[in-house]
């Protein structure tokens, strides 16, 4: 077996969803490195975060994601790691048939260039440049840790990998949550992930009663647990997704009621507050329902708004009776809390 790591060059708007296609792939490990998120997080006067003069500068602009895949003697395995996960309404009907079997390095180029051209069809890809090396097997294990170190997503949050556990300590004023970055189900480096941990860390009540909706790495329902909501409810409609969420929980040592499922299918009857970071068409779909699935007073945060399709998820939420409060930008992304009216 030998391990081979594919770059891709491309931009902080499509990244999340290259990370996801990569994971839906089968990689064995992502990362992700942002100048431009390196930059603000150096910049944010409340960082400890520190860089030579022109380290940053010497990053260029461009985003870098590798990814690890197996090669073995009949090619690069391909496919989620369970059958269970190869799951038609997960993850794969937003980003295209989820692939299985094993292809050649070139077939698998070849796929990578395809997806990344579906991709491109609704967010910039940049220059979407598919390169790949082979590594070995003491290379790949550290390779990708090493563009991932603790970071502050909130005034009260900090993301930590859990190899810097002995480092970054949690206190009373300053929580942290530990998520590694190998699944690429969201670690907080992304726009509208940070907007919603500050939504959060502003709005939430300890008598809070929580529901993160499409909740991936459930890292906005551990922020939620962790700044003293009184419960918090995370479902995704993609099991693995569901799966690396309860891992997150256990390592964080939160209680958060993971499962399978959507908005229609949450537990209780009402929420004071409802997450909810996917995207705007699926905002707008589930706009309808949320002001039933809160209790009188209840407020809504969402965000996974890119800025050409923001009048479709805010105008679903306005004429489903939510009433906006706060809106929030970075780059080219969007989010808002709203409260029932």
């Amino acid at each position: 077996m030998k391990w081979v790591e594919i770059e891709i060059i491309t931009t902080e708007d499509a990244s999340d969803a290259i990370c996801e296609m990569l994971s839906q792939l089968g990689a064995d490990g992502i990362a992700v490195c942002d100048p431009l998120e390196i930059k603000r997080i150096i910049d944010d006067p409340d960082s400890l975060a520190y860089a030579d003069d022109g380290f940053v500068d010497s990053l260029g602009l461009d985003v870098k994601i590798h990814a690890y895949f197996a090669e073995f003697d009949d090619g690069i395995r391909l496919g989620a790691k369970e059958e269970e996960y190869d799951n038609p309404e997960g993850v794969g009907t937003i980003y295209g048939n989820i692939a299985t079997g094993s292809k050649t390095l070139e077939e698998t180029i070849q796929l990578l260039e395809e997806r990344l051209s579906d991709i491109g069809q609704f967010l910039p890809v940049g220059d979407g440049k598919v390169t790949y090396k082979y590594v070995k097997d003491e290379d790949w294990e550290n390779e990708w840790k090493k563009d991932y170190h603790a970071f502050s997503v909130s005034p009260r949050v900090t993301i930590a990998p859990s190899w810097e556990k002995e480092s970054v300590t949690e206190t009373e004023a300053q929580k942290v949550v530990y998520l590694d970055p190998g699944s690429a189900f969201g670690t907080g480096t992304h726009e509208t992930t940070s907007m919603c941990a500050e939504f959060i860390d502003e709005y939430l009540s300890t008598d809070d009663t929580v529901l993160d909706v499409g909740c991936g790495s459930g890292i906005l329902s551990i922020i939620a647990s962790k700044l003293g909501a009184k419960s918090v409810e995370a479902c995704d409609i993609d099991r693995l997704a569901v799966d690396v969420a309860i891992e997150n929980c256990k390592e964080n040592n939160v209680d958060v009621d993971c499962y399978t499922g959507e908005l229609k299918d949450a537990k209780k009857e009402g929420y004071s507050l409802i997450i909810a970071n996917i995207v705007a068409e699926i905002i707008a779909g589930i706009a309808p329902l949320v002001p039933d699935k809160l209790l009188p007073g209840g407020r809504f945060i969402t965000s996974g708004i890119i800025d050409h399709k923001k009048e479709i998820a805010l105008s679903a939420c306005e004429a489903a009776g939510l009433k906006l409060i706060e809106e929030k930008q970075k780059g080219d992304w969007h989010a808002y809390y709203f409260e029932k009216a």
